[in-house]
């Protein structure tokens, strides 16, 4: 039988989160095959209105607090695109290139089997902190039809190992034990605080990483290995420069720092 390829008119099963998830969306064991050719980054948008609605999703990405339609599902300050570097294209920040063609798949977390949009929208509740949006609703759909788009050329492979794409980051071989508080304060004062804040509270553009505007404990880089894999990849942005150790150290702290609580059934809501 011929191997299918997704293309960006099949909108697939279903999704952060972010994590959102990135479908890849925290650092997660290595993904069962690597794309052995690389896959250029789509640039072209479909025709017509499937077109228009991969924008929609693609500016939800990168803008899903100020975004009208994602705006009332966030309770935090951050983005998709916060972990999910350059809305999600950067291989070194949770990327979603290739996620879409891994889905359905089955997930330890849930204890079943998500689609694509059930992924993404399991981030509103954990990443962003917020309420999760409908499947089907112009939000979910938005977002899926970007992901997949980003995924189209990738060979569907629905992945044994759990929610994880093809560029999925290998998780670190790390003891959160072995994290040192005292040295990823210094560490993070010297390297993060110019961007991220003395307090945790985000400057500018970049977001916060504690505090009740940042992520919470369900979320994916609440585990201090997961955000260790993830700090080891892509920070500091631009120039990721860290050790494993110090990687860890970092993580430790930061997910020592005070944030929300995560309470499942405060998350299911109606739109607010």
């Amino acid at each position: 039988m011929r191997q299918k390829t997704f293309r960006v008119g099949v909108l697939l099963h279903g999704a952060l989160g972010l994590a959102l998830w990135g479908a890849t969306i925290a650092a997660v064991p290595a993904a069962e095959s690597q794309s052995a050719t690389k896959i250029p980054v789509p640039t072209e948008l479909p025709p017509g209105e499937l077109g228009k609605f991969v924008a929609l999703g693609r500016d939800i990405v990168n803008n899903t607090t100020t975004n009208p339609l994602s705006k009332p599902y966030t309770g935090n300050a951050l983005n998709c695109t916060s972990c999910h570097l350059s809305g999600g294209t950067d291989l070194k920040g949770l990327s979603f290139l290739g996620t879409a063609a891994v889905y359905p798949t089955y997930t330890s977390r849930e204890k079943k089997v998500i689609s694509l949009e059930d992924r993404s929208l399991n981030c509103f509740m954990r990443s962003m902190n917020g309420i999760r949006p409908a499947n089907g609703s112009e939000v979910s759909t938005a977002i899926a039809a970007y992901i997949t788009w980003l995924s189209e050329g990738y060979p569907i492979k629905m992945s044994l190992k759990g929610p994880h794409g093809p560029n999925a980051i290998p998780a670190l071989k790390l003891d959160p034990a072995k994290g040192s508080v005292e040295r990823g304060k210094s560490l993070y004062d010297g390297k993060c605080a110019a961007c991220h804040g003395v307090d945790g509270e985000g400057v500018g553009k970049f977001p916060p990483v504690w505090g009740a505007k940042s992520y919470n404990h369900g979320a994916g880089l609440a585990n201090p290995v997961q955000l260790a894999t993830f700090l080891k990849n892509a920070m500091p942005l631009g120039n990721a420069n860290l050790t494993e150790q110090e990687a860890l150290d970092i993580a430790v702290y930061v997910d020592s720092k005070p944030r929300p609580k995560f309470v499942l059934e405060e998350h299911l809501g109606k739109k607010k």
